[in-house]
């Protein structure tokens, strides 16, 4: 059972299913299921850019994020290892780690659980984590202030449609105060909706690669 198939592909016996406390309707959340997995194959397609395409995207996001955070001694930022085609980010973060600002990683540390964030700097020693993502070796674990997540898609109330795993919807229900989330995809993931289910947490921005910007 995943976020994205809470029915689990039973037919239920009852009207409503409690999925992690929210009372879901069946038959919505496997058509929401359905639409989600459509979605994120069509859109992990677009990923398929040439080398030049990819740098230049690339390069526009990291120019974004420049301009929208400003990185300083004593601010946690939570950065990504792209994975499946996501944007990379990672000489944005070493810039953020030269300007006094303390990076971390996600970190999954059981399937049902909020993401942990790791420390990371550049060189550090890094070992594989859950599905071979590889992830700070011995880093202090560390609350952001910002996260940036990368999107497959999003839509305009700025839900995030991510890998279908929930980890980051988790992690942002359940820190307090919430920290800033951004999230960052390339040109053309944007969606009308994804048809937000209760667990589904909306990001604070959206920077798209072709300086599409959005903000709650």
């Amino acid at each position: 059972m995943t976020e994205d198939d809470p029915a689990g592909g039973t037919a239920p016996c009852f009207a409503h299913l409690l999925v992690g406390g929210h009372p879901v309707d069946p038959e919505t959340a496997r058509d929401v299921a359905r639409f989600r997995r459509a979605e994120r194959a069509r859109l992990m397609a677009t990923r398929a850019l040439c080398s030049q395409e990819r740098a230049q995207a690339t390069n526009a996001l990291i120019e974004g994020l420049h301009r929208i955070v400003t990185a300083k001694p004593g601010m946690t930022i939570a950065g990504y290892w792209p994975i499946r085609g996501e944007p990379d980010l990672r000489s944005w973060m070493v810039a953020n780690h030269l300007a006094g600002a303390r990076i971390v990683l996600p970190v999954v540390v059981d399937k049902c659980a909020p993401l942990e964030f790791h420390a990371w700097s550049p060189g550090c020693r890094m070992t594989r984590g859950l599905w071979n993502i590889p992830v700070p070796a011995g880093g202090e674990t560390l609350r952001p202030d910002i996260i940036v997540a990368p999107l497959v898609g999003a839509d305009e109330a700025l839900h995030r449609l991510g890998n279908g795993g929930g980890y980051y919807d988790r992690t942002l229900a359940a820190l307090d105060p919430p920290p800033r989330a951004i999230g960052v995809g390339f040109a053309g993931c944007l969606m009308p909706s994804i048809f937000p289910m209760p667990w589904d947490m909306p990001m604070n921005a959206v920077l798209l690669s072709d300086g599409t910007y959005r903000e709650r």
